[in-house]
């Protein structure tokens, strides 16, 4: 798998990742597999809009899920594989409602980046409340360049040297 320099997660764009937990419940009722170690650790992008590295933690829950710090908010994450995609369902703890939201990931060979495009809402409206329809539409816009936003690129963090 080639991967760009850089990745860019879970998503429209950073903020989308904050702000983007748009739907009532998870893609997938349950974890549909257990957790990655790979993907566990401490992760770095860089929103060259605000000029900022935005970190992202992932640590294991338990086994089928993961906790997820990301700039400074909490998220819990577990796999949603569904129509031969890899997908993970992302939910916001922060808020009161602590909706999901829906991303495509993507490992690098050598582990050490991580690729994040979040589900878009143009092709699966927010409005859309039954899983077997969210799924449905998922499904018939496999090929739709639309059906996600832009990608985000994390890159692992180095343990410091001593």
């Amino acid at each position: 798998m080639k991967t760009k320099p850089c990745l860019t997660l879970l998503l429209a764009s950073l903020g989308l990742f904050l702000a983007g937990c748009n739907f009532d419940l998870p893609l997938t009722a349950k974890p549909t597999r257990p957790i990655n170690e790979q993907l566990v650790g401490d992760w770095l992008s860089v929103d060259t809009d605000a000029a900022k590295v935005v970190r992202m933690n992932v640590r294991m829950l338990d086994e089928g899920t993961y906790a997820v710090a990301y700039d400074g908010d909490l998220y819990r994450a577990f796999h949603s594989d569904f129509a031969g995609l890899p997908l993970v369902s992302v939910q916001d703890l922060n808020s009161g409602d602590r909706k999901y939201s829906y991303f495509h990931w993507q490992l690098s060979a050598d582990g050490n980046h991580l690729s994040l495009k979040g589900v878009s809402t143009r092709v699966v409206p927010d409005t859309t409340k039954d899983r077997d329809a969210i799924q449905k539409l998922i499904k018939q816009n496999l090929s739709n360049p639309e059906l996600y936003g832009e990608e985000m690129v994390f890159s692992r963090k180095q343990a410091a040297r001593r």
